[in-house]
């Protein structure tokens, strides 16, 4: 979806006017985020939106992203690398069980003296992560077709 796509989506729900007051800035201006852009050109009035994503490209900083997401009381997750066609099924099954497995022993060794420091939360953040991107990775994966039936290969 597109800068602009999202911005008229939220203007359905929430008053330009309201934002426009609250933000300190014209309600044509407002309006202006919700509209396709005309051009290129660069006059200034870019979307918030998509000085956010300008300003993630040119930092190549993940941190960014983050920080949105915790505005809206979330996480961000990076998407995986797409997968070629025909993986394996079971192993990739057997991934997933291994990450969680992975991220259970991590708390459990964390929990034990029934104490979790922030040097322990943070790797047991770091397990997590891992885990929702591979399991994201497999979904993804679903959802193209990657475990499709085997092709039958025919007899001559």
């Amino acid at each position: 979806m597109e800068s602009h796509e999202v911005m008229k989506e939220v203007l359905k729900k929430t008053s330009a006017k309201q934002i426009a007051a609250d933000m300190g800035l014209s309600l044509s201006l407002i309006y202006k985020w919700g509209e396709l852009p005309e051009d290129d050109s660069g006059s200034g009035t870019g979307s918030p939106l998509d000085r956010v994503g300008q300003l993630i490209r040119i930092t190549k900083d993940e941190r960014v992203a983050q920080w949105v997401c915790e505005q809206a009381n979330g996480f961000y997750i990076r998407n995986p690398k797409n997968m070629p066609p025909n993986q394996a099924l079971i192993p990739l099954t057997n991934g997933i069980v291994q990450e969680f497995a992975d991220m259970l022993a991590t708390i459990a060794i964390s929990s034990a003296d029934s104490v979790i420091t922030k040097e322990e939360a943070k790797k047991i953040r770091a397990r997590w992560e891992e885990l929702k991107t591979v399991t994201e990775g497999f979904v993804q994966a679903a959802e193209v077709g990657t475990f499709g039936a085997p092709k039958v290969e025919e007899k001559k």
